[in-house]
């Protein structure tokens, strides 16, 4: 068999292994949680047959259902979005917490919550202000952020360089989320400490068509991307003269991952480490840095990791463990396997 043959072969493999991984942990996410219901009680809700208890419906249709797609999608976005950044960058370190955008989407949602005190929100009314502000906060911070990385990307041609700039922004975020903290009132202080543990359970079923379309079209248009992203593999000057407008497509590659990592850290908190190791596990199973294979592979190795932490978080014995408490625990072990790995085989 030829070696494309086998890196094909290899890669439809992985994807039906993910496919039937992700539906066994969204069957184990429905089927677990902080209230016991019967498996047979579960598939009957799911199948619109109803229940005489209306709190274990509720609970089936307006909880675990909404989170289990809050959470495969977000584990899809910032996973998407690390890869996008470690394409961009040229650094396998580059990740949206790494490089400074949740940070700056988190500043967002900190000037939101804590320096308006709501008062936005009120003004927009109750039913659409509480997360649409929160979202076009989150917006304009990670913006920002991409904004300085963009510039100084042009400046500084060093990657490492570049990480450390984006290592400082997160720094000057926090700091200025500390100044905010220190003003704002009491309520304020609480919901966005609350918001910053991270979680899959804070997408409501009316909240949910806009947080969908959102990473679905930004998942897209990423897709739309393989070939220059393929391209920009081989260097900034062979791209070029393969006809890749690599200033347009860097803008536009910035501008999907703000947008991923913006409306993910608005829903659910900053989600950590996710967009860091995802982009090497999907590099691990299928070889290749074909971003064609790549993507759909990362796409469902994200919402994989992402299910699994749920499952974790919603089975805590002292009640929700924090997403952000369990993502490092995950993630730290994979990445130093495959970094012993790659070494010893290098």
């Amino acid at each position: 068999m030829k070696p494309d043959n086998k890196s094909k072969v290899r890669f439809w493999i992985v994807m039906g292994i993910l496919t039937a991984l992700l539906m066994v942990l969204a069957v184990a996410c429905l089927l677990y949680g902080s209230v016991d219901i019967p498996a047979r009680d579960v598939f009957s809700i799911i199948a619109g047959n109803g229940h005489e208890n209306v709190a274990w419906d509720i609970i089936i249709r307006q909880s675990r259902l909404p989170m289990i797609a809050t959470a495969a999608l977000a584990g899809a976005a910032l996973s998407v979005s690390g890869l996008l950044l470690q394409t961009t960058f040229n650094n396998p370190l580059a990740g949206p917490s790494i490089l400074g955008v949740s940070a700056g989407a988190g500043l967002g949602v900190a000037v939101v919550m804590l320096a308006t005190g709501g008062t936005v929100s009120t003004l927009l009314g109750t039913a659409v202000g509480s997360y649409v502000t929160t979202l076009i906060g989150a917006l304009i911070g990670a913006g920002a952020v991409l904004a300085i990385l963009i510039a100084f990307s042009a400046i500084v041609r060093n990657s490492t360089m570049l990480l450390i700039v984006g290592i400082l922004v997160s720094y000057l975020a926090s700091s200025i989320i500390s100044l905010l903290n220190s003003v704002a009132s009491e309520e304020g202080i609480h919901s966005y400490v609350t918001w910053g543990f991270g979680n899959f359970s804070g997408v409501t079923v009316a909240q949910m068509p806009v947080f969908g379309a959102c990473i679905i079209a930004s998942l897209i248009a990423a897709i739309l991307m393989v070939k220059p992203l393929n391209a920009l593999l081989l260097g900034t000057r062979y791209a070029e003269n393969l006809g890749v407008n690599t200033h347009r497509t860097r803008n536009v590659l910035l501008i999907v991952t703000g947008i991923l990592t913006a409306v993910v850290t608005a829903f659910c908190g900053p989600i950590g480490f996710l967009g860091l190791v995802v982009p090497h596990v999907a590099r691990f199973m299928t070889a290749t840095s074909n971003h064609a294979r790549l993507i759909p592979t990362t796409i469902l190795a994200g919402a994989c990791v992402a299910l699994l932490c749920t499952l974790i978080s919603v089975n805590g014995t002292h009640g929700i463990i924090p997403i952000n408490a369990i993502t490092p625990i995950i993630g730290v072990p994979i990445i130093i396997y495959i970094i012993v790995r790659e070494k010893i085989h290098s």
